[in-house]
């Protein structure tokens, strides 16, 4: 969501150094206006106040603006540690006094999409219309075809898991029904926190020709797997992001979260979401909750959107 930012910096004459998480760095590196990509060396949760000081110190005298894209406090630490002379984000967590330059966040309730929200930071207008666009060398996506004895656009991908929670995430019997309705290999992508899920489906449609690599690749093997895919289906993930900055075909499944907020930006992409389809009732005044788990119990956002409904978005 913040490749539209990085492309209008590089426009305009910026070298871009991004630093990431190592579980997000490819994703930069799929960036070609990206020069540089540092691994960050932090663990998830905490300051870590020690790490910190001495990644600034190799940082230190190297960078003139940072833009601070995560909307928290240690996520400024580090330009503030290093003395970046210019430090630009969203005011929050008590950040007034790490940041030189400190946008205002919006109302809650009218926080525009996330592209937009990030591209903000640019100072530039015309940011509605941006869209994220990610490139992979030919190579990469061949050597991942052959690795899988794989043929571009002969199979499917689907993408079950999403890091936040059950809410965002489409049943694994519905994933496994989808399975059967299809007539070309699935191959279920996701991180090794998603094995489990992943077996489920596969399990549940044993009788279908289903490939479990969740887990089996590295994240930029999943993305070279992506863009050689007939289509993808996703929950709302940050490889349904992935799919659609790669111009994949998707269809994207939307519960607990909003795609007025998140969307796939692509034109290859369809929208399931049972909150703006007049004919489903009761409506769901629930939605958008954005809850981890259902708050109700019921998962009706999810439930209720039928594998034939799907299948019917599936060239």
């Amino acid at each position: 969501m913040t490749e539209p930012l990085l492309r209008r910096l590089a426009a305009r004459g910026e070298r871009l150094t991004v630093g990431a998480l190592p579980w997000v760095a490819p994703v930069y590196r799929a960036m070609p206006q990206v020069d540089e990509v540092i691994e960050f060396p932090f663990a998830h949760g905490g300051l870590q106040l020690k790490a910190r000081r001495a990644l600034a110190r190799e940082m230190a005298g190297r960078f003139e603006v940072a833009y601070v894209c995560p909307n928290s406090l240690k996520s400024s630490l580090l330009p503030f540690l290093a003395q970046i002379p210019r430090r630009i984000g969203y005011l929050g967590e008590a950040r007034v006094g790490l940041l030189t330059h400190r946008l205002k966040n919006p109302a809650k309730g009218r926080r525009p999409p996330m592209v937009a929200f990030y591209s903000a930071l640019s100072g530039e207008g015309g940011i509605e219309s941006d869209q994220p666009r990610l490139a992979l060398a030919a190579l990469e996506v061949d050597a991942a075809l052959r690795n899988q004895a794989l043929s571009k656009d002969e199979y499917y991908v689907f993408v079950p898991g999403a890091e936040y929670g059950p809410a965002k995430r489409w049943p694994a019997s519905r994933f496994a029904e989808l399975a059967r309705l299809l007539d070309k290999p699935v191959v279920l992508l996701g991180s090794g926190k998603e094995m489990a899920l992943a077996q489920e489906i596969a399990q549940l449609a044993s009788d279908a020709d289903i490939r479990n690599l969740a887990g089996a690749t590295s994240l930029t093997q999943a993305f070279a797997l992506i863009a050689a895919a007939r289509q993808v289906v996703t929950n709302d993930s940050g490889l349904m992001h992935v799919a659609a900055a790669l111009g994949v075909a998707q269809v994207a499944i939307f519960g607990s979260s909003s795609p007025l907020h998140t969307p796939p930006l692509s034109d290859k992409a369809q929208v399931v979401w049972l909150k703006n389809d007049p004919a489903y009732q009761p409506a769901l005044d629930c939605a958008p909750c954005y809850e981890r788990s259902c708050p109700l119990g019921h998962l009706r956002c999810l439930r209720d959107i039928d594998a034939s409904r799907v299948r019917q978005l599936i060239p």
